[in-house]
């Protein structure tokens, strides 16, 4: 094609993404990041010689990397090295019953038989379903845009054969009887936002997903993938510019023509991507538009997904017992999780992920130390009012003294560096409306073409990319979701080329 123009508004994993795909394609392509480093969700912070990866951590289906990377003539491997972690997670709950998911069929079968014997053939039942919904709502669906309804009505009875009005907690407890176990199966949709007891059952494919591919830990951390693709992104030729807060896509007649910047940098662009949260993109960014508000009004109504409380800290001594993934299950389960999404005050108990990197990296620590990360999942901003600012350092010591009973005895003697990232941090830092940590709420009506649409309806050079458009959250929906963007524009592009050369 002529040498066409994109601006990529986000340089988290969606934007970067699909910056690549388009500076590959031929696109000349500008991405711009409000933060003073790349990677949004994943951004990274350093403090006496510890590195905590902020975000995301569990690295799944590396193939869409490396997918990613072939579209560019390049190799995954020439910019980021992808560690196994195994076992994916250690769960554990507090009446001592602990679980190691790992991805050894005959180790799962064998403590599966040890809590609840029946459960094995039921487990397998499970995991047969887990793969027929991957296989349809991931691998034929995962980055194919749902731009009509009509493309919903075509995959509607292949949604209806997998019971996808069903919820994830549904559909598990309808093969495994054994309560832990239920639990232990269906809290994976936590990790993209979504209530186990009103998520798809769709969003069961994530099991299947992991036992496909395993669970991945980049050397260096996350942000060392993020990392490999800035560099990969640059040595095609792509600019970056950070520091760099937009202000507005500014808009002329039916068409987007490029941004402008809080610092009153310009750029015009034959079409625009937003990897921003898709309120701020609609509310604020489209906001001097009747397209942009009505929209940021229709989308700011939906359901959102829970925020996060996250605690980052280092310890003096690296503790060798923890795996790389834990997660420790509260006293409740379904009444804390309604709690989260709905109740509007703080709950008294929480279930926790904790992050121990130097499992699998001690390089993300000083010498025989160890960086930490524990997260509480917590309601959004317009679910609980909860005063953050008072609240963090309260919550902070809770969540501190909680892990230091379950998993890490001696933690407060061996504190070295602590920091906080509450739901106030989210809506500020990254834009995120309500403060929610995954954009909205994957429930089915609000899934596929219910979702907002990698193309805008009305602006037809603007896209968007991210969790908050098809598929969703996570790193493997992200990167799909820049796969089936990128798709979208590189036709367009190709077609507006040829009607100028015409």
């Amino acid at each position: 094609m002529s040498r066409k123009t994109a601006v990529v508004i986000g340089a988290g994993f969606g934007g970067l993404a699909l910056a690549i795909r388009l500076q590959a394609a031929g696109v000349a392509t500008t991405l711009v990041e409000k933060r003073d480093k790349p990677g949004g969700r994943a951004y990274v912070y350093e403090d006496q010689g510890f590195v905590f990866d902020a975000g995301p951590t569990v690295i799944t289906d590396p193939s869409a990397l490396e997918e990613l990377f072939a579209a560019a003539g390049r190799r995954l491997s020439d910019y980021v090295e992808l560690l196994p972690v195994s076992p994916f997670y250690r769960l554990a709950w507090e009446d001592g019953f602990s679980f190691d998911y790992a991805n050894d069929q005959a180790e799962l079968d064998r403590q599966i038989a040890a809590k609840s014997p029946a459960d094995v053939a039921g487990y397998r039942r499970f995991l047969a379903y887990s793969e027929a919904v991957f296989e349809e709502g991931y691998l034929k669906l995962g980055a194919v845009p749902f731009l009509s309804f009509r493309d919903m009505v075509r995959a509607g009875p292949a949604l209806a054969r997998l019971q996808a009005w069903r919820s994830v907690y549904g559909i598990v407890s309808s093969f495994i009887a054994d309560e832990q176990l239920r639990q232990a199966f269906s809290f994976h949709s936590l990790l993209v936002g979504g209530n186990p007891f009103a998520t798809s059952s769709i969003y069961a494919l994530i099991h299947a997903l992991e036992r496909r591919w395993g669970v991945w830990f980049p050397r260096g951390g996350t942000g060392a993938l993020v990392s490999g693709m800035v560099r990969l992104f640059e040595d095609l030729g792509g600019t970056v510019r950070l520091n760099a807060e937009v202000e507005r896509i500014e808009v002329a007649g039916a068409r987007v023509t490029g941004i402008a910047c809080r610092d009153g940098w310009r750029c015009e662009a034959d079409a625009v991507a937003s990897n921003a949260d898709v309120v701020h993109t609609y509310a604020r960014l489209l906001g001097g538009t009747e397209r942009g508000r009505r929209e940021g009004k229709r989308l700011a109504a939906k359901r959102h997904s829970m925020s996060l409380f996250v605690v980052y800290f280092g310890l003096k001594r690296h503790r060798p017992e923890l795996q790389h993934h834990t997660v420790l299950f509260g006293p409740r389960y379904k009444a804390l999780i309604n709690d989260i999404f709905r109740r509007e005050t703080l709950a008294d108990d929480f279930s926790l992920y904790l992050h121990s990197p130097c499992a699998t990296d001690p390089s993300l620590a000083p010498a025989g130390a160890g960086s930490y990360y524990v997260l509480a999942p917590v309601p959004h901003l317009g679910t609980a009012q909860v005063d953050w600012e008072t609240e963090a350092p309260r919550y902070r010591d809770r969540i501190l003294d909680y892990v230091e009973r379950r998993c890490m005895p001696g933690l407060r003697e061996d504190l070295v560096t602590v920091r906080c990232f509450t739901p106030h941090d989210f809506r500020d830092e990254l834009n995120a409306h309500l403060g929610s940590a995954f954009s909205l709420e994957p429930i089915l009506t609000q899934s596929a073409w219910f979702r907002p649409h990698n193309r805008d309806d009305a602006l037809p050079n603007l896209y968007v990319v991210g969790a908050g458009t098809h598929p969703g959250a996570g790193l493997p929906g992200v990167v799909g979701s820049a796969k089936a963007t990128a798709g979208l524009m590189i036709a367009d592009l190709g077609h507006a080329a040829q009607a100028g050369a015409a």
